[in-house]
């Protein structure tokens, strides 16, 4: 569910799932009106729904709705999965596993002892910045439009920062100060086709710029990564890993995600 969602590859991606794991799944997707989440959240429950991916802009108002959460969504106060059973609804957050897994894993970025830059706030930021922490970087800076928006990221992610010894900070797009190994946009800018919100002087020479979006959406992304010297990445590795602890949460199967990974960007570069 969100909006817009007509680019999305979730469906695809679950029904590789399904068929590598033998579950039952049938996966779809919906675009909601922008005033319309609360009633198509209720409405597919009625229709026999057992849960959903929630994507842009509805993860803030999904962590509303939920009579329970992870402590993953708790933390990050935004849900990208939701689980109905009879007790309820579940929110759950896998973005930032997803993320943690395409970097670490797919593209074998090392993040412990690093220094980070997390650009946005939104409910995509929100959502991995606890994993994040956990990689345990040396410096992790989040920067967005509205400084208050970080500043409460801050806040919140203040004890585990400490718990993980990383140097926490949030400022302004105007207040970036140094260079990172890592940077990661989970800012709206590659979804609306807005110029990337930071100079390219934050990157580190054979810096790794990740876009969190995938496809079209992420080329100006990309290309500002190798116009400045950096390697870039877009988030198809991400939504495929999040999609995989989606899986296991809602089946209690863990899909071959690597495998579908590939087979993803093998069917994209021949569309």
């Amino acid at each position: 569910m969100g909006n817009p969602v007509q680019h999305s590859k979730s469906p695809w991606i679950h029904a590789r799932f399904a068929a590598l794991t033998g579950q039952p799944v049938e996966y779809g997707s919906r675009l909601i009106p922008l005033d319309g989440f609360p009633a198509a959240v209720r409405a597919f429950r009625e229709e026999g729904g057992k849960g959903c991916n929630i994507t842009v802009p509805f993860k803030f108002q999904a962590a509303s709705l939920v009579s329970r959460r992870s402590a993953r969504a708790a933390l990050a106060d935004a849900c990208n999965i939701l689980s109905f059973t009879d007790a309820g609804i579940t929110g759950d957050n896998t973005d930032g596993i997803g993320l943690v897994m395409d970097l670490q894993r797919n593209a074998g970025v090392a993040l412990a002892g690093r220094d980070l830059l997390l650009i946005g706030a939104g409910g995509a930021a929100a959502g991995v910045l606890g994993p994040l922490l956990d990689a345990r970087p040396r410096r992790l800076v989040i920067a967005n439009r509205t400084l208050a928006r970080a500043n409460a990221l801050e806040v919140r992610h203040a004890p585990l920062a400490e718990a993980n010894e990383v140097e926490l900070a949030a400022v302004n797009l105007d207040g970036v100060r140094g260079t990172f190994d890592v940077v990661i946009n989970g800012s709206a800018t590659s979804l609306s086709g807005a110029a990337v919100p930071v100079p390219g002087s934050v990157l580190k020479p054979g810096a790794l710029a990740y876009d969190m979006m995938y496809g079209p959406a992420a080329q100006g992304f990309l290309r500002w990564a190798a116009e400045h010297g950096a390697i870039g990445r877009d988030g198809l590795g991400m939504l495929v890993e999040q999609a995989a602890e989606a899986f296991l949460v809602w089946r209690g199967v863990r899909p071959p995600s690597a495998q579908v990974l590939a087979e993803l960007r093998a069917e994209l570069e021949r569309a």
